[in-house]
């Protein structure tokens, strides 16, 4: 009995050595045969490599036939909208710099030098900063309405205090109104990439895009030119008021 169970085990052993050996080989050939396939192209990797990326293709094509591709939904008055924007942003973009196209007036109306006249302008690059970051996550949960809806009213109110501002002692008013224009500037600019991919279709986006920041831009060019003219003809009207008094 002992030789018998002996010779058993045995075969046993025999056959599960036999089971193993082959299976050590085929993962060798398979390991060799990827090895070669990497290493050295040939007719099978070309075949396999094409037929991988055809698998790819067929399944992307798949894909995109069970996840149709979801387009927004356009209104009419979306260019109405676009316009309004942009006109917002170069009456925004019109209280940027008007203190530094004539700063010779402005400094000796309110008897301060060039450096105050610069942090007018430079108030809108440091209000930026510490702003963008909340004013990014109020777009976010909020959306486009109440944040260009804040921002016009930023606006509007730094006007307003700018406007009752013109006399020699109010400069620090002034400043002030200045610093309420530049937070509406935060929430104004980051708006037309926005408002592009929202309301406009894939071909529309660039074009919506560049309406969106063409007022901003547009409105500066014209900001230098008409400012220096309406200022000298006010002086030009002014010298000749005072010409004729004094004949």
């Amino acid at each position: 009995m002992p030789q018998k169970m002996n010779s058993k085990d045995n075969h046993a052993n025999s056959e599960l050595g036999l089971e193993e050996w082959l299976l050590s080989n085929a993962a060798k050939d398979c390991a060799f045969g990827l090895t070669s396939l990497q290493c050295t192209p040939g007719p099978l990797g070309s075949a396999i490599s094409s037929g991988s990326r055809l698998d790819i293709q067929a399944l992307h094509s798949e894909l995109a036939e069970l996840v149709p591709k979801t387009e927004p939904k356009l209104c009419k008055r979306r260019w109405i909208m676009l316009f309004l924007f942009s006109a917002v942003s170069a009456s925004n973009a019109f209280t940027w710099l008007q203190y530094g196209i004539i700063s010779n007036i402005f400094m000796r109306f309110y008897s301060i030098d060039s450096f105050a006249i610069d942090w007018l302008a430079m108030i809108y690059l440091l209000t930026y900063i510490p702003l963008i970051l909340p004013v990014l996550w109020l777009l976010k949960n909020r959306g486009i309405r109440e944040v260009v809806l804040v921002g016009s009213a930023f606006n509007c109110i730094g006007a307003w205090i700018k406007t009752s501002s013109a006399s020699p002692n109010l400069f620090l008013v002034t400043f002030f109104g200045q610093f309420m224009c530049s937070v509406s500037t935060v929430f104004l600019l980051g708006i037309p990439s926005y408002l592009a991919s929202v309301w406009f279709g894939e071909r529309e986006v660039s074009t919506a895009c560049s309406i969106g920041v063409l007022g901003n831009q547009v409105c500066l060019n014209i900001l230098s030119k008409v400012t220096d003219h309406i200022v000298w003809q006010l002086s030009v009207d002014n010298a000749a008021a005072l010409d004729s008094r004094a004949t």
